[in-house]
């Protein structure tokens, strides 16, 4: 870009040459030696609009720049054909990327070392520390990508606000405090990252999703009674395979990793919020790669994974009382889709679980002062603080 852009002044000095919408030019490069072979054949005064400057000015202090747009139909062809070549050019390479099993990356943020398809390093960011740049299917150029964003976090500059800190710690805080574990939609470097930006001449993803919602509103009278929603998947409690549907997800789990989660709830007879508490008490332990069963803690979740399931720990559950407390009602990880599949139908337990188990009291609210300083959520909280 740096080159390109000396070009261009270079092309105003020198040649009083302008070239329109540049950055809408594919391929700048071909662009260039194609108008050059061309201004060799015919005169330039054949294919430029001709802007004089200072036309009430005496002959002698009058210009004539020459701007080189699509209004000429020659331009404007070259503009598609150039487009079409690096839209084939870019779906060539994203499909290269999705098939590549060889991928090797390391997370920006715990430096854990990952192999196989990019996928993996992108959804284990998205879901251990809540940074997603999109699904990997809509990403191009990955590894250039990523190392853009590292340079960046080496810089101890913020992918989102974009302001230099200090130190590592620094940055390190301000992204978790202030939600910031994400990059800036403003910063045009990172268009050339996302297919849809290749998609349409002229057009960037901003524009064409706004045409998508006009045409939505457009279009509001018509039958979406065909339309389905394609359901969002839930994530096994031990490695990275998703499934659309509870049933399916278990079934992995069995087969897998030995961990019966319908058995398990049928033999200890959990009711809905049971079953949330110990899918978030699993789900904490095996992000802080703990073993559950025997409390070892390992240096990596491949580690434990392997010492779990060839030490049949999966299915080693610690006492009722370890896990069924109220810190587990909270989540470990955010939108947890697999707490939304759990069963909570009143059938699944018999009559004596249902009237003996849970009875909520609804606290008074008419005393919000009072209130505030007796609800338990300043217990679980306090507790919370205590342990991290």
């Amino acid at each position: 870009m740096d080159e390109q852009d000396k070009l261009l002044k270079h092309m105003i000095i020198e040649h009083k040459m302008v070239i329109a919408d540049v950055k809408l030019v594919a391929d700048f490069q071909r662009y260039i030696l194609y108008w050059r072979k061309r201004f060799t054949e015919q005169p330039i005064t054949d294919f430029c609009s001709v802007i004089r400057i200072n036309s009430t000015a005496p002959l002698e202090e009058q210009d004539n720049y020459f701007l080189l747009c699509d209004v000429l139909p020659e331009d404007r062809l070259l503009r598609e054909e150039l487009q079409k070549q690096r839209l084939k050019e870019i779906l060539e390479q994203q499909q290269q990327e999705r098939n590549d099993n060889n991928f090797h990356g390391i997370c920006m943020f715990c430096s854990e070392e990952f192999f196989g398809n990019r996928s993996i390093l992108l959804n284990h960011m998205a879901r251990e520390h809540a940074f997603n740049i999109g699904l990997p299917d809509n990403i191009v150029n990955c590894n250039e990508f990523l190392c853009t964003l590292q340079k960046k976090l080496d810089n101890l500059q913020c992918l989102y606000c974009e302001k230099t800190f200090r130190d590592k710690n620094t940055l390190k805080d301000h992204m978790r405090k202030k939600q910031h574990r994400r990059i800036n939609p403003k910063n045009r470097e990172y268009d050339q990252f996302y297919v849809i930006n290749y998609l349409e001449l002229g057009k960037s993803w901003e524009e064409v999703q706004l045409e998508d919602d006009r045409e939505l509103l457009d279009h509001q009278e018509d039958d979406w009674s065909d339309w389905e929603e394609r359901p969002d998947s839930a994530v096994c409690l031990f490695c990275e395979k998703q499934a659309e549907t509870v049933e399916k997800l278990c079934v992995h789990m069995e087969d897998a990793h030995e961990f019966d989660l319908l058995k398990i709830k049928s033999e200890l007879g959990l009711n809905f919020y049971q079953q949330v508490k110990l899918v978030n008490f699993i789900r904490r332990q095996i992000h802080q790669c703990r073993c559950y069963g025997c409390h070892v803690k390992f240096k990596s979740k491949a580690e434990l994974r392997t010492h779990m399931e060839e030490a049949k720990h999966t299915s080693l559950l610690p006492e009722r009382k370890t896990w069924d407390q109220p810190e587990y009602y909270f989540p470990t990880y955010e939108n947890d889709t697999l707490l939304c599949t759990l069963s909570d139908s009143e059938s699944d337990l018999t009559a004596q679980e249902q009237n003996g188990n849970i009875t909520i009291i609804g606290e008074d609210t008419s005393k919000l002062h009072a209130l505030k300083q007796s609800s338990i959520l300043n217990q679980l909280l306090l507790q919370e603080g205590l342990k991290n």
